[in-house]
This record gives structure tokens, C-alpha cells and sequence, in this order.
């Protein structure tokens, strides 16, 4: 029961029912691609799970059409990072807001193009979603990059030192964060391959990836979203009263 419930819990909120669905959505891509690809026989079945792959990605197209709101409170909350110490990180953060600002716009204008609602050429406004969302993706990358070189330095530091219990407490926290940016980092790296993979024939890799793979790619992102989602949830408890 206590495992349902947390479901439920998990279920309730737009979030954490975006990354069910999100999970969902690349496991049936993954199986759906493995079965149609290496199992002849299976492959209605894998064509089906395709299928419900493609329903749930246009469930989430449709359900961001009310992020623009929540994005731009975030911009505008963060506005220039004066409270970040590090200006690298601080430009690296403005422009990927920006990019994540202006990737819905352009999202939501392919998807009224696709249902028919405005008269406009939908692969354009898809390709340049796509190229905002896999600049987003980049410029995360190159900071979390930049972040863990940062604090593995702070660790190697000779003030670093294990003697005092409030020092040994930095250090678990530290050793904490390099932890999370080595999972964000993975995770940004899975997305933006799909992302290049989605981009117009001849930019890098992009069309040449199968079902399977992008499936792959998807769930081990929205997989390590979810335990991250899990480990502030349980830090979040931990150090509630």
C-alpha cells in the first residue's frame, strides 16, 4: 500500500506526472524498436507499442502548452543570477533560460500547424523547437562540466581538510553535488544526441538513429530525472522537522 500510495502522491503533481509519462512513452519506443527490428514475428506487437509511444510524446506536446506561464516566472525570478559567485555559470544559466523561454513558443506554433489551426509550415517551427531545446541542452552540459571541475578542485583544496566535523559535513555535501552533476550531465547528454538525432538530415548524426535507440536514450534520461526527482524528495524529508 505504501508503494501505491506514493504513486498516487507522484501521480497528483504535473511534474512527477510528466516523468511517468516521459518514462512510459521512451520504454514502449525502446521494446516497441527492439521488437519491430529483431523480432519479425513480434513485430505487430512493437509496431503497437510505437504507436502508444507516439500518443504519449503528443500527450506531453499538449500538456506543455501551459508551461510558458511557470518558464517565464522562473526567468524572471532568476533574471540575471547576481546571487551566482561563479560568472561563467551565471551567463551559461541566462542563456539557457532564454533558449527554454523561447523553445515553447515555437513548439506550441508546429503543434497548431500540425492540427491545423494555423496555416504555417509545421516542420520549421519543429526544427527550430528542436534546435532551442538541443542549445538548452548544450549550454547544460557545458555547465555541468564546469561545475563538477569546480568542485572536484574545492575537494583537492588543502583547506579541504576531514579533521573537524563540520569540514567532514562540506565534504559530504560537496561529494553530493559532484554527484548530481555527473547525473544531470548524463542526462542532458542522452537528451541532446535524440535532439541532433530529430534535427534535419545532414547536421552530425541527425535521422540516422533507430527506434530502439532514441527509445534507449530516452529512458536511461528520464530514468536518472526520476532518481534524482527521488534523492531531493527523501533529502527534502530528511531534513524536514
Amino acid at each position: 500500500m505504501a508503494g501505491l500510495s506514493g504513486l498516487a502522491s507522484v501521480l497528483e503533481s504535473y511534474r512527477g506526472r510528466d516523468r511517468l509519462i516521459r518514462t512510459l512513452g521512451y520504454c514502449c519506443q525502446l521494446v516497441g524498436g527492439v521488437l519491430v527490428e529483431q523480432c519479425p514475428s513480434r513485430s505487430e506487437m512493437g509496431t503497437r507499442l510505437l504507436a502508444v509511444s507516439a500518443q504519449l510524446s503528443h500527450c506531453r506536446t499538449v500538456l506543455r502548452l501551459f508551461d510558458d506561464l511557470a518558464m517565464f516566472i522562473y526567468t524572471k525570478q532568476y533574471g540575471l543570477g547576481t546571487e551566482e559567485e561563479d560568472v561563467f555559470v551565471r551567463s551559461l544559466s541566462v542563456l539557457s533560460n532564454l533558449a527554454d523561454q523561447l523553445y515553447y513558443p515555437c513548439e506550441h506554433m508546429a503543434w497548431a500547424a500540425d492540427a491545423k489551426v494555423l496555416p504555417v509550415d509545421s516542420a520549421w517551427w519543429w526544427t527550430l523547437s528542436t534546435a532551442l531545446w538541443g542549445l538548452s541542452l548544450l549550454l547544460g552540459v557545458a555547465r555541468s562540466l564546469w561545475m563538477v571541475l569546480r568542485l572536484r578542485q574545492k575537494l583537492r583544496s588543502p583547506k579541504a581538510s576531514l579533521k573537524s566535523p563540520l569540514s567532514r559535513s562540506k565534504w559530504r555535501v560537496v561529494r553530493a553535488r559532484i554527484r548530481s552533476e555527473v547525473l544531470t550531465l548524463l542526462s542532458n547528454l542522452a537528451d541532446l544526441a535524440n535532439a541532433i538525432h530529430w534535427l534535419p538530415q545532414g547536421v552530425l548524426w541527425a535521422g540516422r538513429f533507430p527506434p530502439w535507440l532514441v527509445g534507449l536514450l530516452g529512458t536511461i534520461s528520464s530514468l536518472l530525472s526520476v532518481y534524482q526527482a527521488a534523492c531531493t524528495d527523501s533529502q527534502a524529508e530528511a531534513g524536514s522537522p
